[in-house]
C-alpha cells in the first residue's frame, strides 16, 4: 500500500510539473502588467476615460507609480476645472451686478419689470 501511494503522488506532481511547463521547456516571459487604457493625452479626462482606466496589479497590490501618475493628472484636471468654474462664476456675478446697476439707473425696479 505504501508504494502505491507513493507512486501515486511521484504521478501528481509529475503530472503538475508537465502541466505547468508545458511543452517540457522552460517557462515563458511574462509580458510585465502595465496600465493599458491610459488617459488621452489631447484632451481633458473624462467619465468615461476613469470607467475605463484599469490600473495594473503588482505583487503587493497596484504599481505606486502608475497610480500616482494617474492621481497627479486627475489632481491638476480638476484645480484647473475648478478654477475655471471661479473664473466664469465671477464673470457671471459681475455680469449681474452690471445688469442690476444699469436697470436701476434707468428707473426699472431689481426684478427687470417697469414702473407702472
Amino acid at each position: 500500500m505504501f508504494w502505491f501511494m507513493l507512486i501515486a503522488l511521484v504521478a501528481v506532481v509529475a503530472g503538475v510539473a508537465l502541466a505547468v511547463l508545458g511543452d517540457g521547456g522552460p517557462l515563458r516571459d511574462v509580458e510585465p502588467d502595465r496600465l493599458d487604457h491610459r488617459l488621452p493625452e489631447q484632451r481633458s479626462v473624462g467619465r468615461a476615460d476613469i470607467d475605463g482606466l484599469r490600473l495594473p496589479v503588482a505583487l503587493r497590490g497596484y504599481r505606486m507609480t502608475d497610480v500616482d501618475d494617474v492621481l497627479d493628472r486627475l489632481s491638476a484636471e480638476l484645480a484647473e476645472r475648478d478654477a475655471r468654474i471661479a473664473e466664469l462664476e465671477a464673470e457671471r456675478a459681475g455680469a449681474q451686478a452690471t445688469a442690476l446697476g444699469s436697470s436701476s439707473l434707468l428707473g426699472q425696479p431689481q426684478d427687470g419689470q417697469p414702473h407702472g
